[in-house]
C-alpha cells in the first residue's frame, strides 16, 4: 500500500486529503481543512479583489507536512484548483497579489477582447463558453509588460513546491487561449498583445515534476522527499475522472461552489447551437473531453450562510436543509445565472428582491430561502442535463451528481424529479480521489484507462440513488430573467 497527498483547492475551501492505494483497495483521510477567503486591497482606485496565496500556500505546506508525519514513506502529492485565475511572475517572482475572477475587474475585459475578435471565431479556435473571467479576458487587464510568466493557480503551486514551472493540459484549456488541437494559440495571443511565451510548455497529467524542494521540505517539516507530479488540476477534471459513469449513457454534475454539468466524449462540439447554448470543451484526463455548461452552484447557499452569520444569527444548513424540505416549493424558481447573485454580499436579501421585483411573493423565512435556492438550482441542473444530451447525442439514462451537493439530499432528489431519472450521488470527495488514481498510476501502483482507474470508485464511496418521483418538470412557464 502507498499514500498519496492530494492537494484539492477550491473558490472557498482548501484541503490536504490522503489516499491509501492497494491494487482493488482506495481509502481517502482528511488531513487539513483550511479557509480560502479573498483579500480586499486598496490600488489607488478601488479595493480590488485577490487571492491570499502566499496564505494558501502556507496552509497547503502545514497540511503537507502534518500528511508526511501521519504517512511515513508519502510517495506523491497532486495539486488541483478552480480554474481561469493565474498568478504573474517576473525572473521568478511572483509580482502581486492574483486578482480573484469575482473581482470587478472582469466586467471590462471580455469588450476589449471581442473588439478584435467575435465570440464566433473565439469559439471556433478554442471551443470554450463565454464566462467574463476567463483567463483570455482577464489577462487584457493587466499590464504584461512588467512580467515575463504566468503560472494558473494549480501551476504556481506546483512550481513553489518543486521549482519546476509547466502548464497542466486540463486547467490550461479553461484560459482560452489553448486552441483545439491542444496547442497554445500563439496567433490568437498576438493579436490580443499577449506574449506568446508567456504561459509555459503544456505537459499532461502524470508528468512528474520532481521532488519537494529540499530546502521548503526543511523548513515546512515535509518529510520524506515526496514527488510532485500533474494530475487533472482543473478541480471539475479531476472530479469527472472520479465519476464511476458509463460516458455513453451518462450526465455528471460536479457540485461545489461552481455546478459543472455535462457529458464526456471523445471529440468536442463546435456546431452554432453549443455555442449559442454557452456550452464548453474542455480537456479531461486521458484526453477526454468534458462537455459541459457552468451554472451557479452551492455559492447561492455559502453566502446566505454568510449573510446570517453576518446578522448574528446561527443558522445550521444541515438544520435549514431538513425544514426546507417540509416547506412548500417557491411560487417559480429563480434565475441562478443572473448576475446579481454572481458578487458576494447578502444573497438572501437579493433572492427576495427578485421575487419581490416580479410581483411573486418572496420567502418569508431562512427555510423558504433554502428551499427556493435549492429548487432553482435543481432546475437548472436539470434543464442543463437536458440541453447536454441534445447538444451531444449522448442520452442522459443517469445523471451523477459528485462532490459537496452529494449530500445535500433535497437537491439530488429534485435534480431526479425534474430530469426524470434516477440520480446517483457520490463521491463527495470526487475531486480528492480522480486526483489520487491519476497520482497512483502516475507512480505505478494501478494501470489502464480511465475507465479501468473508475472502477477503483466502489458503492462503499457512493452517498445514495435517487429515482425520479411522478412527471418529470420543465422549464414550461418558469419565470427566468
Amino acid at each position: 500500500m502507498s499514500a498519496f497527498a492530494a492537494v484539492d483547492l477550491g473558490a472557498t475551501s482548501g484541503r490536504v486529503m490522503v489516499a491509501a492505494v492497494a491494487p482493488g483497495s482506495v481509502e481517502l483521510h482528511e488531513i487539513t481543512r483550511f479557509t480560502n477567503d479573498p483579500v480586499y486591497l486598496w490600488n489607488g482606485r478601488r479595493a480590488a479583489m485577490h487571492w491570499d496565496l502566499p496564505g494558501l500556500f502556507h496552509s497547503v505546506c502545514d497540511g503537507l507536512a502534518e500528511a508526511a508525519r501521519r504517512y511515513p514513506g508519502l510517495a506523491g502529492i497532486g495539486v488541483d484548483s478552480w480554474a481561469v485565475d493565474y498568478g504573474l511572475l517576473r525572473n521568478g517572482v511572483l509580482a502581486g497579489l492574483p486578482h480573484h475572477y469575482r473581482d470587478t475587474r472582469c466586467h471590462d475585459g471580455a469588450d476589449r477582447v471581442h473588439r478584435r475578435i467575435t465570440h464566433r471565431e473565439l469559439y471556433a479556435r478554442n471551443g470554450l463558453q463565454f464566462l467574463p473571467f476567463n483567463t483570455v479576458y482577464q489577462l487584457t487587464q493587466d499590464d504584461l509588460t512588467a512580467v515575463d510568466r504566468a503560472l494558473l493557480v494549480p501551476d504556481l503551486i506546483n512550481y513553489w513546491l518543486t521549482g519546476h514551472a509547466a502548464s497542466e493540459r486540463t486547467n490550461a484549456s479553461t484560459t482560452g487561449l489553448l486552441n483545439v488541437a491542444g496547442r497554445w494559440d500563439t496567433d490568437l495571443m498576438a493579436a490580443l498583445d499577449i506574449p506568446p511565451g508567456l504561459f509555459p510548455p503544456v505537459v499532461d497529467p502524470g508528468h512528474d515534476l520532481g521532488p519537494v524542494l529540499p530546502e521548503l521540505a526543511a523548513a515546512t517539516g515535509i518529510i520524506g522527499h515526496p514527488h510532485v507530479s500533474t494530475v487533472a488540476s482543473h478541480d471539475t477534471a479531476s472530479a469527472v475522472a472520479a465519476v464511476p459513469m458509463a460516458p455513453e449513457s451518462a450526465v455528471y454534475i460536479s457540485c461545489g461552489t461552481w455546478g459543472l454539468v455535462g457529458v464526456e466524449l471523445e471529440r468536442p462540439v463546435l456546431t452554432e447551437a453549443a455555442r449559442a447554448a454557452n456550452f464548453t470543451n474542455e480537456v479531461g484526463a486521458d484526453g477526454r473531453i468534458r462537455f459541459l455548461r457552468n451554472t451557479m452552484g452551492l455559492w447561492l447557499l455559502s453566502e446566505s450562510l454568510r449573510q446570517w452569520w453576518r446578522d448574528g444569527v446561527d443558522a445550521d444548513l444541515g438544520v435549514l436543509l431538513d425544514q426546507a424540505a417540509a416547506c412548500p416549493p417557491p411560487p417559480a424558481v429563480f434565475d441562478t445565472d443572473d448576475p446579481a447573485f454572481g458578487a458576494p454580499g447578502d444573497m438572501p436579501g437579493r433572492i427576495a428582491a427578485w421575487y419581490t421585483a416580479r410581483g411573486l411573493a418572496a420567502p418569508a423565512s431562512m427555510a423558504e430561502t433554502v428551499r427556493a435556492i435549492v429548487e432553482s438550482l435543481a432546475a437548472a441542473f436539470a434543464d442543463t442535463v437536458a440541453a447536454a444530451s441534445l447538444l451531444s447525442g449522448v442520452p442522459a439514462r443517469t445523471v451523477h451528481l459528485v462532490g459537496g451537493g452529494a449530500r445535500n439530499a433535497l437537491l439530488c432528489q429534485l435534480v431526479a424529479d425534474r430530469a426524470g431519472v434516477p440520480v446517483v450521488a457520490g463521491p463527495v470527495e470526487a475531486t480528492a480521489l480522480g486526483n489520487v488514481l491519476i497520482q497512483a498510476r502516475t507512480h505505478g501502483l494501478l494501470t489502464g484507462d480511465l475507465d479501468a482507474l473508475r472502477a477503483h470508485v466502489t458503492d462503499a464511496l457512493l452517498v445514495g440513488r435517487f429515482a425520479p418521483r411522478g412527471v418529470p418538470t420543465t422549464s414550461a412557464g418558469r419565470a427566468r430573467s
